[in-house]
């Protein structure tokens, strides 16, 4: 931003006002870099640098806060006009209309009648020309000028061109057309806010004006607006528009509503000052409230422990007190945030701002900075244990690019969700936030397989990362995942249910060995046959996966289509597990038990089922009722062929007996596995293959 030092030391006490030496060296050592200095007339301007977060340092009377701050004195605060000098009152002029408090936190608005629109005074075209701002006319001139003193962009309209007598703050409709100052005709989108007259658009909100309203040589009556709005929209719409003004610039880094009354007084004083004119009595306001001034507490010992400097409490609070900061005991300090610093929201900016007034060259740098690392945090340590054990069971991990192609994200796009679209002309081919991690996993099996990558098992993927999508209002909803995915084992080019059972079950140990790393052994896992949650994965061979009850994520044969599309040349199963809830999920406390005494008997049995009958259901019947002696079940092998018949499957449980205090005999068995033949039996009319 350029800054005229000039300007700047008309906000300063006399015998505080600077150089342009000066201002250069205490800016610089209060964190704002200097880009250039140039000499304009008998004033120096500097381009100062300033971070997005400090959106009050982009006005002079910011700049001049800085600058006294360091010399422990307070600014001089320009002098607001005077309200309501007019006998008619706002209200019979005009009417306000706030619909979208959420995107317009406060709008005000003055009327101002009898301007004489016209050239601005040499000393208002002089600071305008030294910001590197084209001179205008004088009612305009003062809406510019406000912004580069205070931060405060505002706006006038002429109100003979207002339609109804009325301001209207609300969304535009889809395809409204409004033609801006710039004098290009834009096409709106329904999720841009503009300010309206009874019958159209008149503004882009905190972007540009329109030019119906503009005023002009024959304006008499105008409008003065003040307002805040929210900065995502700005910042959207700004964007879109391809159109960035002062005034988007400091909408999308925060102006307090707070701030709006004093600098529309400012503004309409000015307005009276430099074009005449009488400003009617009262003032439209609609918004939502004022918030309540932040509150911040902070530990002077905390301040000594991360400057490494030891300072007084009296230290402390002059340095807080400087930035106008207001501070109540002394351990710990109750700090009051003033208006314009939203940046200023923890203990630790409060720290910053110390060491800043002190100046960074006062805090020693040591040889060696003493550091003892604490153990890591619970999500961060299950990061680690997770990463380790899919790298020893075989997978590589990833990183894909968050973008994707709509064909690519539409395979993956869970059903009732939308896919959330970016408006960038660099990203034509890939403009769709990924909804999923699969997409990128199965490009990058692609590019190994056309690479001739064959590692002895098959390819295995994982990747953890954020994934994106609407829900049916048009909310973002974003989620961080686990993403897996592995080939499922084929010999030569072949391959049928027996194989897709082989990768489900490769896909089923990795999960089951994740849950057990996360949360403990204890943890019990589900896999139930489900409805797919998307159009990328085979119904055929879906699951859904859940841990106690609660459903973590799914496991799923890529569809062929989807394989074609990536010229996969063998199935791959996918998976995509809750990533939070495994990072912070309560952990199962486990027991210790001794290992058993005494022997124990195995014996296998093969269920002769239809195929709609899932191990699940067999294993939860074998288990679900007490069984004397039986210790365990567990799956061996599926088998189908000719003898077993079509439509039918030949499922072999593994089922162990025990007892704890003796030795078993091989009869005892006898019993408990005929109960459970005949459970299974009953249950599924199954037979039993000998």
């Amino acid at each position: 931003m350029n800054i005229s030092v000039a300007w700047i030391n008309q906000y300063l006490p006399p015998e505080h006002a600077v150089t342009a030496d000066e201002a250069e060296e205490t800016l610089m050592s209060l964190g704002f870099p200097i880009e250039t200095r140039s000499s304009v007339g008998t004033d120096t301007v500097l381009d100062v640098e300033v971070t997005s977060n400090r959106g009050d340092v982009l006005s002079h009377v910011g700049v001049a806060r800085e600058i006294a701050a360091r010399a422990g004195v307070r600014v001089v605060l320009p002098v607001p006009g005077v309200d309501g000098e007019a006998a008619s009152d706002i209200s019979e002029m005009l009417s306000l209309e706030n619909r979208v408090l959420g995107a317009c936190p406060l709008f005000t608005a003055r009327v101002i009648r009898g301007v004489k629109v016209g050239p601005s005074p040499a000393w208002l075209r002089a600071r305008l020309e030294a910001v590197g701002q084209r001179s205008i006319n004088n009612v305009v001139d003062v809406t510019n000028f406000i912004t580069f003193e205070l931060g405060n962009p505002c706006h006038v309209f002429d109100l003979a061109k207002l339609k109804g007598g009325a301001l209207v703050v609300r969304m535009a409709a889809e395809g409204e057309k409004l033609t801006t100052l710039d004098g290009k005709a834009r096409t709106l989108k329904a999720d841009e806010v503009v300010v309206a007259d009874g019958e159209r658009a008149q503004s882009l909100a905190g972007v540009i004006g329109g030019a119906d309203s503009e005023v002009s040589e024959g304006t008499t009556d105008i409008v003065l607006e003040m307002a805040t709005w929210d900065p995502v929209a700005v910042r959207r719409a700004s964007r879109r528009h391809l159109v960035r003004t002062d005034a988007s610039y400091r909408f999308e880094r925060i102006v307090d509503a707070r701030t709006i009354d004093r600098a529309a007084q400012r503004a309409a004083g000015l307005i009276v000052e430099v074009a005449g004119g009488r400003v009617l009595k009262g003032v439209l306001s609609a918004g939502r409230g004022m918030d309540a001034p932040a509150q911040v507490t902070l530990r002077p010992e905390r301040v000594c422990a991360v400057l490494g400097v030891a300072l007084t409490v009296a230290e402390i609070l002059g340095a807080l007190r400087s930035l106008e900061i207001e501070c109540e005991g002394d351990g710990p300090i109750r700090c009051r945030v003033p208006v314009w610093r939203p940046d200023l929201t923890r203990e630790a900016d409060l720290i910053e701002e110390v060491a800043r007034v002190r100046g960074l060259a006062a805090i020693p740098t040591l040889a060696a900075i003493p550091v003892t690392p604490g153990a890591p945090q619970k999500s961060e340590a299950r990061r680690r244990a997770i990463g380790t054990l899919l790298t020893g069971l075989g997978f590589y991990e990833t990183v894909t690019f968050s973008f994707v192609s709509h064909a690519a994200a539409g395979a993956f796009v869970p059903r009732g969700m939308s896919v959330i679209e970016v408006h960038d002309d660099q990203r034509k081919a890939e403009p769709v936030c990924r909804p999923s991690v699969v997409p990128g996993l199965l490009a990058s099996r692609r590019a190994n397989q056309h690479a001739g990558v064959k590692p002895a098992g098959g390819v295995r993927f994982f990747e953890t990362a954020a994934v994106f999508a609407q829900d049916g209002a048009g909310a973002a909803v974003e989620r961080q995942v686990l993403g897996l995915l592995l080939d499922v084992p084929v010999q030569g080019r072949k391959w049928g249910v027996t194989e897709v059972q082989a990768g489900f079950r490769l896909m089923r140990g990795a999960v089951e060995a994740i849950v057990r790393e996360a949360v403990g052994a204890g943890a019990p896992v589900a896999f139930e046959a489900a409805e797919p949650h998307c159009k990328g994965c085979d119904g055929a061979a879906y699951a859904r996966i859940s841990v106690g009850g609660r459903d973590i994520g799914y496991a799923a044969l890529v569809t062929d289509e989807t394989s074609r599309a990536y010229d996969l040349a063998s199935p791959c199963i996918a998976c995509e597990l809750d990533y939070e809830w495994l990072l912070n999920a309560e952990s199962a406390r486990g027991g210790v038990e001794l290992p058993p005494q005494f022997p124990g008997i195995e014996r296998d049995v093969s269920f002769v089922v239809t195929e709609e009958v899932t191990w699940d259901e067999i294993c939860r019947e074998v288990g679900d009722k007490p069984t004397p002696l039986l210790v365990g079940r567990s799956f061996v092998a599926t088998y189908r062929g000719e003898q077993i018949g079509k439509g039918r499957k030949s499922v072999t449980v593994r089922l162990t007996f025990r007892d704890a205090a003796r030795t078993l005999r091989h009869e005892e068995a006898d019993g408990p596995v005929a109960e459970i033949v005949e459970r299974v039996k009953a249950r599924f009319g199954a037979g039993v293959r000998v």
